[in-house]
């Protein structure tokens, strides 16, 4: 038996009317007899082409206020009969069964009506029966039967039908079988998630999806699972890479816990800070974030709290960087930052953010909460003799943040408002402290009065002595070790001050 399938009939029951005339008109262009229901009906013959009402195969009218329209044995015994099986052939003829060789239908939007904050009421019936059925139906006999399932799938089925008169072929409909298992398994993945409260279990469809050039490095592929759209407007430059969009994640993270403070600037690489400032400007913070680190700043990204001005961008110019992120620029600042062709350019909207993380790991996937905590003056406990000052509780805060948003092990040095140094990524946190303090001396910064941040609590007091020697006076972390008094007594010795948060920020 041929593969190729010509047209004859179609049911056409949708709920968006956008972009189907085309299809209609050219399916009644090859004599193609269409059935329909209620608004789709009505529309097919406001076209001016006939249409056969679905009641009319049923015999029985549409009830529970549309609820049920389609869900009868004539109509899906039309989509589901093999055409190579003698039994379903002979029963076709037995209960005078109308073929149905394409099902077209759309899903009412539940998530849409979700994210309009819609009662549960108005949700729950949005939550497609017979759509769900004619699609799962007629993807299943794609042998014999087209499903075009979402208006997505419109132009593609138009084209097939155009170029094939009206004929498909089994690659075809396989294809958009394909399509239409996406679109179900999507729909019924969304509303599971609205309904469930089980955190055991997880679910996740993404229905967007962006190529990327390649992944981490060019013998890997790499793809984008997400609505970059809805977080960012982009104004200029290239496509983004797999890492830059790891680093752009990063910098959105930690420029977030300044959000709605004082001129901040922070350059990343690598997902991690080289470069941090809080300042009256944004033009002085800029500057002094470049300044922490201006041999990593090379090829960074670049986030702001605030409005980019035309001083700030001329500062910015002058330096080679892959992404410029903030949530507004004005206009000179944009003119001068697109002189680089291929400097990418981001808006960052005000949206809430996913609040779970997931990352593969081994045969499967970790799940966790996101690190939600940020400290605070509140939550500063003070375990020495000696307190730290007003100025040195503010860059313990500064310091902290930034400590939270950078990978384990890590250590990170501040001084006025400014990252001086971090260790980041080290097996050993003395060996976190020893990279901060020899990055800091070799840009020329002056460790006395700083402060020193930890991710994790100090097991021996190996790690306070060295920062007090390098002229360090002030020191948070979180506390927590059976020898948390090793490093206070050394603290109180030598005039430190020494402050516990309860929260470790490891970050791996």
């Amino acid at each position: 038996m041929s593969t190729t399938k010509t047209i004859k009939s179609a049911l056409i029951s949708v709920f968006s009317k956008d972009g189907l005339e085309p299809i209609v008109r050219k399916l009644h262009e090859h004599n193609v007899s269409i059935y329909s229901t209620g608004g789709t009906e009505e529309f097919i013959k406001n076209l001016g082409i006939p249409v056969i009402p679905v009641e009319d195969v049923t015999s029985f009218p549409e009830i529970l206020g549309g609820r049920v329209k389609t869900l009868h044995p004539k109509i899906f015994g039309g989509i589901l009969n093999r055409q190579n099986n003698e039994t379903d052939v002979q029963q076709m003829k037995e209960f005078d069964i109308p073929q149905i060789d394409v099902v077209i239908v759309d899903l009412y939007p539940f998530e849409k009506t979700v994210a309009s904050g819609a009662s549960e009421s108005e949700i729950i019936e949005k939550i497609d029966i017979g759509g769900i059925s004619l699609i799962r139906a007629a993807a299943k006999n794609f042998n014999d039967t087209v499903i075009v399932a979402s208006v997505n799938e419109y132009s593609l089925f138009l084209e097939m039908i155009s170029q094939g008169n009206a004929t498909t072929t089994l690659e075809q409909r396989r294809l958009l079988a394909t399509k239409a298992f996406h679109t179900s398994s999507h729909y019924d993945a969304a509303i599971f998630n609205y309904f469930n409260t089980d955190e055991s279990v997880l679910k996740v469809s993404i229905d967007e999806c962006q190529i990327l050039r390649y992944g981490e490095n060019p013998h890997q592929k790499g793809f984008f699972f997400g609505d970059f759209d809805a977080i960012f407007t982009k104004l200029h430059g290239k496509e983004l890479s797999y890492n830059n969009l790891l680093d752009v994640d990063a910098a959105v993270n930690l420029i977030l816990e300044f959000k709605n403070q004082s001129p901040t600037f922070a350059i990343l690489k690598h997902n991690n800070a080289c470069g941090i400032a809080t300042r009256r400007s944004m033009k002085e913070a800029y500057l002094d974030a470049l300044s922490g680190d201006p041999t990593s700043a090379f090829g960074g990204v670049l986030i702001a709290n605030g409005k980019i001005d035309e001083a700030t961008a001329n500062e910015i110019n002058s330096l080679f960087c892959e992404v410029v992120i903030a949530p507004s620029y004005d206009e000179k600042a944009l003119n001068i930052l697109q002189e680089k062709k291929n400097r990418i350019i981001l808006i960052i909207k005000d949206v809430p953010l996913p609040q779970r993380q997931l990352r593969t790991c081994l045969n499967g996937i970790l799940v966790q909460d996101k690190n939600n905590i940020t400290d605070n003056k509140e939550a500063l406990k003070s375990v020495t003799i000696t307190t730290p000052t007003n100025l040195e509780i503010e860059d313990l805060i500064f310091a902290s943040k930034i400590c939270k948003n950078t990978k384990s092990n890590t250590i990170v040095l501040a001084k006025n408002g400014q990252l001086i140094a971090a260790g980041t990524g080290q097996t050993s946190r003395v060996d976190a402290l020893k990279q901060a303090i020899e990055k800091a001396n070799s840009f020329g910064f002056d460790l006395k009065g700083a402060v020193m941040a930890s991710d994790a609590f100090f097991p021996f007091p190996d790690c306070v002595e060295i920062a007090k020697n390098a002229g360090i006076t002030a020191v948070i972390q979180p506390g927590g070790s059976i020898k948390d008094e090793l490093s206070i007594n050394y603290c109180n010795e030598n005039k430190v001050a020494m402050v516990f948060t309860g929260t470790r920020h490891f970050k791996h």
